[in-house]
C-alpha cells in the first residue's frame, strides 16, 4: 500500500470512488468490450476497497488511477489470472525454486522469497515467468486477502548473468500497477557492487512511494527486519528450509502442523514422562499441536473472561467472528480472545482450530462439532507466560457432515482423514497485539534522548513523517557525495593534465639552454 500521506476525508474519498467507477463506465466500459474479465468489472463494481487501494498508490488522481486500473485488468485478462493455478505454470519454473513463500519479518508480514541467482534471462520463456509470479501472488491473496506482503531479493552468488532487465520490470509492475496493496517492502539483500547500474535503472522505474518501501540489507543488518528462525544459513539465520517441488511448500498451517493428542491446560510435560517426549518431539520441523481439553469444569467462567469479537466473517459453511484478528494483550481478560462460529448450513459441521504457535496458546475447544443453526464458542488463551505475537496464526477448519446428527471427538479424527480438501472451509486469522505489550516502541522512539511518540494515530504520522524526512535528507546526502566524488575526479584529472603541462616544459627549457 502507498504511504502518500494523504489528508482525504473519508466524504472526499467515497466521492472519489463513486466518481472513479462513473468515469471508468463511461470512458472504459462503456461498449461491450473483450478487453476485460467480466469478474474483475463486476468486482470493480461492488469492492470500495479495490477502488481505493488504486487511488491511494496514486494520490487520488482519478485521471492516474483510471489509466492504473485499465492497465491492471487488462494485464489479468492476458495472463487470465482468475483461473491461475498450480496446472497453468510450467512444472520447471516450479520445481527452479526461484520464488516461494516461507516465513515472515518482523511485523508479521508473509515473505515472498526471489532468488536471484536462479533467474536465467530467456526471451522465450518471460510469458512463462510472469505467469509464475501471479500464480504466487493470487495464491497468497486468496489465502490471506487483505494481508500484506513482504519481497526478499535474495542476491547473494548473482550476477550479470542473473539481470534480465524485461522480467525485473514486470515484478515492480506487479506491486506497483497490479497489486498496489499488497506491498510491506521490498528487501535487498546484498547487492554486488557490478549491478549497481542495473539497480538505477530499476530505482528509475519507481515512484517516491515504492523507493520508500526498498532496504538494501547485508548479513550484518538482515535481523533489522526478519528474525534468524525465518532467515536462511546463508543469511546468519537458523532456519533450516529448503525448498522442493512437489509439493507446493504450505508451511502457514500445515506442514508446521500436525495433529497431536489434546492436553489438558494444566499438563505439564517432565523431563521423565517418555510418553510427553514422545508427543512433543520434532520430527522433519513438522510443529505439534497441543490444545486444551474440552472437558475443563471453567469453561463458561473462561468464556465470560474472554474478549468478545465485534466483527465477521461470513463463510459458505461457518459465519466466523472475529473477521480478521484475535486481539491478546496484559490483562486477565486480554490474554484470552473468543472465537464464535455459527454454522449457517443445513446440516452438521466439524470443526477444528490449528495455530502456528502451539506453545503459546490452549484452545477450547480444538477440535468438534457445530449442530445445523447453532453456534459454538472457542476460547483462545495464552498458556503460563507466554505473549502473543503479530507472526502468529490460526487456521478455521470447517467442513459439512452428511447429517445433522454429531459425532464423538473420538470419530472427528476419521472423518478429517476420509473427507477431501476440496469440501474443506477454511479461514485464517492473525494476532493483534494491544499497545500494553509494546514498550519497545516508546524505547526506540526515545532514542537521541527524544521523547516517546504517543501511540494511536498521530504517534503513527509523527512517525512516519519523520522517515520520510530522514530518507529524503539520506537521498539529498547521496547525490551530494555523488557530486562531491565527480569533482574530486575531474580535479583530480586538471592537477595531472597541469602537472604533465607544467613538466614538458620544463623539459623543453631544460633542452633549450643546452649548448649546441
Amino acid at each position: 500500500m502507498a504511504t502518500t500521506g494523504s489528508t482525504e476525508s473519508e466524504e472526499s474519498i467515497q466521492r472519489k470512488i463513486e466518481e472513479t467507477r462513473e468515469r471508468f463506465r463511461s470512458e472504459y466500459v462503456q461498449e461491450p468490450t473483450d478487453k476485460y474479465e467480466s469478474g474483475d468489472v463486476e468486482r470493480l463494481w461492488r469492492d470500495d476497497g479495490l477502488v481505493e487501494g488504486y487511488l491511494e498508490w496514486k494520490h487520488y488522481m482519478v485521471e492516474d488511477t483510471l489509466k492504473m486500473i485499465d492497465e491492471s485488468l487488462q494485464w489479468r485478462k492476458e495472463l487470465n489470472v482468475n483461473e491461475i493455478n498450480e496446472s497453468c505454470v510450467q512444472k520447471s519454473l516450479l520445481e527452479s525454486g526461484m520464488h516461494y513463500l516461507h516465513g515472515y519479518d518482523k511485523e508479521g508480514n508473509k515473505l515472498f522469497w526471489f532468488r536471484l541467482k536462479l533467474l536465467v534471462k530467456d526471451v522465450r520463456l518471460l510469458q512463462e515467468k510472469k505467469k509464475y509470479v501471479a500464480f504466487w501472488l493470487e495464491r497468497y491473496i486468496r489465502r490471506e486477502p487483505g494481508a500484506l506482503l513482504t519481497v526478499v531479493f535474495d542476491m547473494s552468488e548473482s550476477g550479470l548473468s542473473n539481470v534480465d532487465m524485461d522480467f525485473m520490470k514486470y515484478v515492480i509492475n506487479c506491486f506497483q500497477v497490479y497489486y498496489p496493496r499488497l506491498l510491506s517492502k521490498m528487501i535487498i539483500y546484498e547487492i554486488p557492487w557490478i549491478m549497481n547500474a542495473a539497480w538505477k535503472i530499476v530505482k528509475s522505474w519507481l515512484g517516491p512511494d515504492a523507493i520508500s518501501k526498498v532496504k538494501f540489507v547485508s548479513k550484518s543488518d538482515v535481523q533489522t527486519h526478519i528474525d534468524p528462525e525465518h532467515l536462511p544459513c546463508h543469511m546468519g539465520g537458523t532456519d533450516s528450509f529448503s525448498y522442493s517441488y512437489p509439493p507446493l511448500p504450505d508451511e502457514d498451517f500445515q506442514s508446521l502442523i500436525s495433529d497431536s493428542p489434546i492436553l489438558d491446560d494444566k499438563t505439564e510435560l517432565k523431563d521423565g514422562d517418555p510418553e510427553g517426549k514422545e508427543s512433543f518431539e520434532p520430527v522433519l520441523r513438522l510443529r505439534k499441536v497441543c490444545f486444551a481439553d474440552d472437558g475443563d469444569t471453567d469453561t463458561a467462567s473462561r468464556v465470560r473472561a474472554a474478549r468478545r469479537p465485534s466483527t465477521t466473517f461470513e463463510g459458505s459453511l461457518l459465519h466466523v467472528s472475529p473477521a480478521e484478528e484475535l486481539c491478546f494483550g496484559l490483562t486477565e481478560t486480554d490474554k484470552r480472545s473468543l472465537i464464535v462460529l455459527h454454522n449457517v448450513t443445513k446440516n452438521a459441521v466439524a470443526f477444528k482450530v490449528r495455530t502456528t504457535a502451539p506453545e503459546k496458546y490452549r484452545v477450547k475447544p480444538s477440535s468438534s462439532s457445530c449442530a445445523a443453526g447453532t453456534s459454538v464458542e472457542i476460547t483462545v488463551s495464552l498458556h503460563g507466560g507466554s505473549q502473543s505475537n503479530p507472526q502468529d496464526r490460526f487456521l478455521i477448519m470447517a467442513a459439512e457432515m452428511e447429517s445433522s446428527t454429531t459425532v464423538e471427538n473420538q470419530d472427528l479424527a476419521q472423518f478429517w482423514k476420509e473427507i477431501p480438501k476440496s469440501k474443506v472451509m477454511e479461514h485464517r486469522l492473525k494476532c493483534h497485539v494491544l499497545q500494553g505489550l509494546k514498550p519497545a516502541l516508546s524505547l526506540t522512539a526515545n532514542n537521541y534522548n527524544r521523547p516517546p511518540i504517543t501511540n494511536g494515530t498521530n504517534g503513527h504520522q509523527d512517525m512516519q513523517t519523520m522517515l520520510l524526512q530522514v530518507m529524503a535528507s539520506s537521498r539529498r546526502l547521496e547525490q551530494k557525495l555523488d557530486h562531491c566524488l565527480w569533482t574530486q575526479k575531474v580535479i583530480i584529472v586538471l592537477v595531472m593534465a597541469l602537472t604533465a603541462l607544467w613538466c614538458s616544459t620544463l623539459y623543453i627549457q631544460h633542452t633549450g639552454d643546452r649548448p649546441m
